[in-house]
Formats: structure tokens, C-alpha cells, sequence
């Protein structure tokens, strides 16, 4: 009898970069941060809150520098901010985004989300989510006077991108920190989903608890564990939902040394 080959796996993940921060809170320098993912086995990697060109994280291109951790063939950025978010309003909002990849040079500081792939792409493909009028308060050091205080930070545009692979399409998103604007684009994301056609997989930092993502996408959850705060996990912000794409396993949390949440893997067929 004729052996039926295996069925090819795919790795999905998802980790919030944190602008390459280590657990202190301290950014990490870029090959300590390279050092920290060098381990991950994972063949497609949605990466949110990533720096490019900053002063605060060394100037690095950590959307290049995630990929040439994983060993992998290609990437795409696309960021939402121009300048260095914080709580002093020194960035303006981009949108439509700007979508970087391998090779493309570097306008200049930006802030953003990214999708590395091991596998080869056959299409990228984005969507602007635009953004809500909500603040987060957070509390920061003035760097004028040197002493901590509260801030109230604007939300900034959101933003998916997508990777056609052979046999699954990953969608890599951040959705806003503030729940009304966060349900408005993740059904924003439902309806662009369904229409890329195929098995799906919606991996990042969608900041809303529990199942409720993966309910409102009409989805399966391939993890269920609590991933943020990193150190002390007590809620899940971070998902891998499947839409159609058939898991091949157990997913999983992955406690590394950046980022300040947990990262998140779970194998599919594709």
C-alpha cells in the first residue's frame, strides 16, 4: 500500500514586542533581543508594538531584526505612527500605514505591527482599522522635569496584514486598548477575513479578554491561558483564532525574556 504523506504543519504565533522591552522594562539591545527569540519555534510570527529607526530602542529595525531571529524569508511591517509614541506628543498618526519589507529603505522613526514567515508568501495584503478618540492613562516620567506623573495617551490608527501561505492565510493584527473601538474593528476584521477566502488564522494583541474574540469572529480558539501581565499572566489579551484552519495540536503560552506579555504558538495543518 501506498504511504499518504504527512500533512504539512504550521507553526502560528503572536508576541507583543513591548518596543523591545525587557521584563524591567528596560529596552534590551538588539542582540539580546535576538538572543531571546533565537529559540522560538514558530513559522509565521504576527509581532506587535515594534520600533524602526527609534532613539529609545537603538535605532534598530526590529521588524528586521524579529526575522533574522527566526531565520525568517520574509516580512512585512506596517506602521501606524510616525515618530516615537509616548507620552509626550511627539508622532502623528499614519494612515493608510506604512508597508515595509526586506530591502525597503527607512523614512525615518516608526512604530507598528509586523508578520515574519519562514514559509514562503504568496500575497500580502493590509487593512487599515482606523482609530477611536479614547485615552489610556498612564503613568510615565516627565523628561522635563525628570519626576513621574499621569498621562493621558491618544489611541493611534490600527492596522491587519495578512500573508497568504500555501494552505492557510495568517492575519496579523493590535487592536485598540479601548474596547468599543477594539469591537468595531474586529468585526471590521470578521468581514475582511471571510473575504480572503480559505482557511484563516487571526493571531495578536487584540486586548479584549478571554473568549470573546474568537466568539465574535465565529472562530475556534487555539490557545486558552492568560498572557497578560507577562511575569504574572491574569487575563488572555493575546489570540490565536481559527477561522477554518484545522489544528494539528495543542497551542500553548511561551514565557520569554521580551515583551510584557506572553507570547502565544499552536500548530495548524497547511
Amino acid at each position: 500500500m501506498r504511504r499518504v504523506p504527512d500533512r504539512p504543519v504550521l507553526r502560528v504565533g503572536t508576541l507583543n514586542l513591548a518596543s523591545g522591552r525587557g521584563r524591567d522594562g528596560v529596552v534590551l539591545p538588539a542582540d539580546r533581543i535576538g538572543a531571546a527569540l533565537a529559540g522560538l519555534d514558530v513559522d509565521v510570527l504576527a509581532v506587535q508594538e515594534t520600533d524602526a529607526a527609534q532613539p529609545r530602542s537603538g535605532s534598530a529595525d526590529q521588524p528586521a531584526l524579529v526575522a533574522a531571529a527566526l531565520g525568517a524569508a520574509d516580512w512585512r511591517a506596517a506602521a501606524t505612527v510616525a515618530g516615537t509614541p509616548g507620552p509626550v506628543r511627539s508622532w502623528t498618526p499614519v494612515d493608510p500605514p506604512v508597508l515595509r519589507g526586506p530591502g525597503d529603505p527607512l523614512p525615518g522613526p516608526l512604530y507598528g505591527i509586523a508578520l515574519v514567515s519562514r514559509r514562503p508568501v504568496l500575497a500580502w495584503s493590509v487593512l487599515p482599522l482606523g482609530g477611536g478618540r479614547a485615552r489610556l492613562p498612564v503613568r510615565a516620567t516627565d523628561p522635563r522635569t525628570g519626576q513621574a506623573r499621569w498621562w493621558w495617551i491618544p489611541d493611534e490608527p490600527r492596522v491587519a496584514l495578512a500573508a497568504r501561505l500555501d494552505g492557510v492565510t495568517v492575519v496579523g493584527t493590535h487592536l485598540s486598548f479601548a474596547p468599543p473601538t477594539a469591537l468595531r474593528q474586529l468585526r471590521a476584521l470578521r468581514r475582511w477575513a471571510a473575504a480572503l477566502g480559505g482557511p484563516v488564522v487571526v493571531a495578536g494583541d487584540l486586548n479584549l479578554p478571554g473568549a470573546l474574540p474568537a466568539r465574535l469572529l465565529g472562530g475556534v480558539p487555539l490557545v486558552r491561558e492568560a498572557t497578560f501581565p507577562g511575569a504574572e499572566p491574569r487575563v488572555q489579551l493575546d489570540h490565536l483564532v481559527s477561522l477554518g484552519a484545522e489544528p494539528a495540536g495543542p497551542g500553548s503560552t511561551v514565557g520569554l525574556a521580551v515583551g510584557d506579555h506572553r507570547g502565544l504558538v499552536a500548530p495548524v495543518y497547511g
